[in-house]
């Protein structure tokens, strides 16, 4: 009888001891099945926190709004008046010319900077307000055009 390297008569060759290659590591369809989970998991979460981002921009658009309103309201305590709408929110930096009482002004104005909204742009300042107020204060919004929806929505104090 004929030994044959492969039979099971005791002698094994060196790819049957070690085990067969495809046993060594990961399939292509294993490790695209995994990268496949990975990329939706990814998805998923950048589909939730991407928003969130926009959102806070609202938020803090609305905070740089209420603290402008509560320097509008110092300003009118001290000086008796509003900014004109030619004096615009500067006046809350830098005392306005033609003041009746100068010194009334407070030294160091009534807000340290005057900010830009979260998108770069300048808050608007409008007299008189809507439904009746004295003031008010906006920012245009993503697009910094007047009016608009969702991201580009003008933003007022008021929550909508």
């Amino acid at each position: 009888m004929r030994h044959r390297p492969n039979d099971t008569y005791g002698v094994q060759n060196d790819a049957c001891r070690r085990g067969k290659a495809s046993d060594s590591g990961f399939s292509l369809v294993e490790l695209m099945v995994v990268l496949f989970i990975m990329a939706l998991l990814a998805a998923v979460v950048a589909y939730n926190v991407i928003p969130v981002g926009d959102k806070a921009k609202v938020v803090a658009a609305r905070a740089d709004i209420a603290t402008l309103d509560q320097s509008l309201e110092m300003y009118r305590l001290d000086l008796g008046t509003y900014p004109s709408q030619a004096e615009g929110l500067a006046a809350l930096r830098t005392a306005p010319a033609g003041l009746a009482s100068p010194q009334d002004y407070r030294s160091g104005g009534y807000i340290k900077d005057l900010p830009n909204d979260p998108w770069g742009h300048p808050y608007q300042y409008k007299v008189p307000g809507d439904e009746g107020h004295p003031f008010e204060v906006y920012s245009l919004g993503a697009d910094g055009q007047p009016g608009g929806s969702g991201l580009d929505a003008d933003v007022t104090a008021k929550k909508d």
